[in-house]
């Protein structure tokens, strides 16, 4: 009665260590894509997600179109977008769908549209984008041919257009708000000056793995980094430009389950800045995102 007293004594014990040991190893695994990383960039502000062995196919999300809060003489430039690849130091290619805010010189704000199979330049999309519109975008990449869409779901009016692209990257997904660049060419860029966007929220954000995986940005079998935009960080798809953006942003913590966030403007003092607000604020180039 003894043996049988602890034998069942010991039996719940190994039952307990087990239960323990599994959650612990759940917990472990669950922690890479559920803890952002966090890393600051000249141009991007945002989430990407990436890991070793994972490519991606889909990457998509809504966002309600901001305004631009623009002063006479004082030009800025402000994207909104999702995008696949770009986030590999040594990336070269980039495929991405967005709008945009931005001041022109006489104070008024722009809105628009456009899309950009890195390392060409971004080309723009006829179609009305008004600020408060909600924006639904995704871009899907299948060897080398791209399908990039976007929906102004206020307005019931869409763009759609699958593209073979000369280079792609499908490394990471990402979800960013950006100081687009003015480029002569692909190495010598300067990032323009931030648009006052305000606040621009992301939600539904999700990507599709090549392993079958379709997720939010966390917690999913990939992981995440947070990228803060301020003058002086890291520049994304190897553009060798001066990492001038005339402010700052930075995204929120993740939301609505790892699918949702928002990124703030933020007024700052640039001591890379080489772009006078009285002067042209452009190079005589193409924009690049």
């Amino acid at each position: 009665m003894l043996k049988r007293k602890h034998a069942t004594t010991d039996t719940g014990l190994m039952r307990v260590w087990i239960s323990t040991a599994m959650a612990i190893a759940a917990t472990l695994l669950l922690a890479p894509a559920a803890l952002a990383e966090t890393s600051t960039s000249a141009n991007w502000s945002g989430y990407a997600v990436h890991h070793p062995g994972i490519s991606f196919r889909k990457v998509s999300a809504s966002w309600r179109q901001p305004n631009a809060s623009c002063t006479p003489g004082r030009p800025g430039f402000s994207a909104f977008w999702v995008g696949l690849g770009g986030y590999s130091p040594n990336s070269g290619a980039l495929e991405q769908i967005g709008t945009e805010a931005d001041c022109r010189p006489s104070g008024t704000a722009q809105l628009s549209a456009w899309y950009e199979l890195v390392p060409a330049p971004s080309k723009p999309i006829s179609l009305t984008v008004k600020a408060g519109d909600t924006i639904n975008a995704s871009v899907t990449v299948v060897g080398h041919r791209a399908t990039l869409s976007l929906t102004d779901a206020t307005r019931h009016h869409g763009f759609s257009r699958t593209l073979t692209a000369r280079a792609v990257d499908v490394s990471a997904a990402e979800w960013i708000v950006e100081a687009p660049s003015e480029c002569i060419n692909i190495n010598t860029c300067q990032t323009l000056p931030l648009a006052d966007f305000g606040t621009a929220k992301f939600t539904s954000a999700r990507a599709q793995g090549s392993k079958g995986h379709v997720g939010p940005i966390a917690p999913a079998p990939w992981s995440n980094t947070k990228l803060i935009l301020t003058p002086g960080g890291r520049r994304f798809v190897s553009y060798l430009g001066n990492g001038a953006s005339g402010g700052a942003a930075s995204p929120s913590a993740l939301s609505a389950g790892g699918s949702a966030f928002s990124v703030s403007f933020a007024a700052q003092s640039n001591p890379f800045m080489t772009v006078r607000a009285a002067a042209p604020a452009r190079l005589a180039g193409q924009l690049y995102h």
